[in-house]
């Protein structure tokens, strides 16, 4: 029966019910989001800022960008973080020509440096002289700079009058890989010998740094690693994997981000194959020619140049989530909630509501490196973003200033190598991992210190001083003076012993006797709140139970 019936219903009707179901199931797949879209009558979602209360740089900078304060509303045909990502590798981006510049670093790899100035502009609108601002901005992950993303980025900051250089990777952009040190997700000593050749190479050029991706996680670290003794007035993270664990957990999950796992890992395959000579005699060749992931990459190639035990030493030591709480430059962090490369669970959300320099951007939607808004796609959210947040920076106070002025380049076997994974060079070229696992946190400097001590004590720097000689004069005494060696001396230094032990323990003994009467107090508070707000309901059962006895015996009667 059951048969013939399904007989009777036309095959159109069959077709559009499969079309039905391959919808539901194409929009679930792809993350479609485009009729909630249409529900919040395409008013888009709403950034939300994440910063420490009593943050300048969100009261004095921040709070002055309107693209922070409003609405990111994603192209309507790109409603999806796989179409904007998809995209964002076939739109047209701005159209200009790079100036190269091939720099040599300690170690003899080479790194390309392109710039592009607001005068090469064709319009030439902007004047400019050596206090310029100079952006540097580090590419993601395979990515150099003829990028799509990077190539929005540099163009909008040189209409802004500002110079732009783009620090390539090593083997990227063209290059040849000139020594045997590779770079990888946590490499920071070429960002951080390119920052220090430009600022002594233009000392009055305020620098701004840009992160995308894993360049991203490359430029926190290295701020979380130098801390004030950077000469970065301000810098901006742009879908930062935060955890590489993490992020190797989460691109292995699903179905659709295996396939972005697989993508990936043949661009890093055609990487390793332009430089092929020098990987198959530092790296384990027929084990990148099977890779087919990340994670095996790393373990044939990065590990075993970088001197990593396993991939989960590579990926904890190289994680910037670690390195957030020393970051000492005004920092803007932007990420989108449905990257699919970049998971929302490694954003490290208290670490930047802790620091008083982070402010923290996310939005519902953006795709990875995306954020593409109008109706035909020809801008990027996180770029005007960026742009606003720098200006503002530029144009304030707040700009970071270096603690410590160094004048001279760091040599590759001093404190600006020994602070990345690579440190001792052997003798056959290769490098050994450094055995810091992360930053050391020097705290406030004394000078805020003594600032704080001088509000809350209101005391004088004359009296401070007069109190210090005293200190020192009473610390001399002491550490000069010679300890009696008699018994009686014996037995009254064990009674002074005593008396301080005893003074020691009774504030402890104090404090646990308050917090055992709270206890009691609370106890009793707790129960007090119990049979109050319990009593409508046993009230209830008690009328209920008892009206039924008291009817029984009246119908008997």
């Amino acid at each position: 029966m059951f048969l013939r019936a399904a007989a009777l219903v036309p095959a159109e009707h069959y077709a559009l019910a499969a079309l039905a179901v391959l919808s539901v199931i194409g929009y679930r797949f792809l993350e479609l989001h485009v009729l909630g879209d249409l529900l919040r009558g395409f008013r888009g979602g709403r950034v939300d800022l994440v910063f420490h209360p009593a943050s300048e740089i969100y009261h004095c900078v921040a709070s002055k960008c309107r693209s922070l304060h409003g609405r990111y509303l994603v192209t309507p045909w790109l409603a999806s973080p796989h179409l904007q990502t998809l995209f964002l590798g076939i739109g047209r981006p701005p159209s200009f020509t790079y100036n190269r510049q091939l720099y040599t670093v300690r170690d003899g790899g080479t790194v390309a440096l392109d710039w592009f100035l607001a005068s090469d502009l064709e319009d030439g609108i902007i004047s400019q002289d050596a206090s310029t601002p100079l952006v540097v901005v580090v590419p993601g992950l395979t990515s150099d700079s003829d990028s799509a993303y990077v190539k929005h980025l540099v163009h909008s900051m040189a209409r802004k009058g500002w110079n732009v250089v783009v620090s390539n990777h090593r083997g990227l952009g063209g290059v040849s890989i000139t020594s045997d040190c590779l770079y990888n997700g946590g490499w920071t000593d070429d960002v951080r010998e390119i920052i220090n050749y430009l600022h002594h190479k233009y000392p009055e050029a305020p620098i701004f740094c840009v992160g995308t991706s894993i360049g991203a996680n490359i430029l926190v670290k290295y701020l979380g690693e130098e801390g004030e003794n950077t000469p970065v007035a301000g810098a901006a993270s742009i879908c930062n994997p935060w955890d590489l664990v993490v992020g190797d957990r989460f691109i292995s999950r699903k179905l659709v981000q295996r396939i972005y796992d697989r993508a990936l890992s043949f661009g890093l395959k055609g990487y390793a194959k332009l430089h092929q000579p020098v990987l198959a005699r530092l790296a384990n060749w027929e084990g990148i020619k099977k890779s087919r992931s990340i994670r095996e990459f790393d373990h044939h190639a990065t590990c075993i140049v970088a001197k990593y035990e396993t991939v989960d030493t590579y990926y904890r030591r190289c994680s910037s989530a670690s390195y957030v709480g020393t970051v000492s430059v005004p920092l803007l962090c932007v990420s989108a909630l449905d990257d699919p490369l970049c998971t929302r669970e490694a954003i490290p959300w208290d670490e930047c509501r802790a620091n008083k320099k982070i402010i923290l951007a996310t939005t519902p939607n953006g795709g990875h490196l995306a954020f593409f808004e109008g109706l035909t796609a020809g801008r990027l959210w996180w770029v005007r973003a960026v742009s606003e947040f720098l200006s503002a920076l530029h144009d304030s106070s707040y700009m970071h200033r270096q603690k410590a002025e160094d004048h001279v380049l760091h040599s590759s076997l001093e404190s600006s190598i020994d602070k990345s994974p690579y440190v001792n060079f052997l003798g056959d070229g290769m490098v050994a991992p450094a055995t810091d696992d992360g930053p050391v946190n020097d705290g406030p400097p004394c000078s805020q210190i003594v600032n704080e001590l001088k509000l809350n004590n209101g005391v004088s720097g004359t009296q401070q001083n007069e109190h210090a000689k005293e200190a020192e004069i009473k610390s001399g005494i002491q550490v000069d003076a010679v300890p009696d060696q008699s018994p009686a001396g014996s037995e009254k230094q064990q009674g002074e012993k005593a008396n301080k032990i005893h003074d020691a323990i009774a504030p402890v003994k104090r404090s646990i006797n308050r917090l055992t009467r709270y206890q009691g107090r609370s106890v009793w508070l707790l129960a007090y709140i119990s049979f109050v707000t319990s009593w409508p309901l046993l009230g209830s059962l008690a009328f209920i139970v008892f009206r039924k006895k008291f009817r029984n015996p009246l119908s008997a009667k």
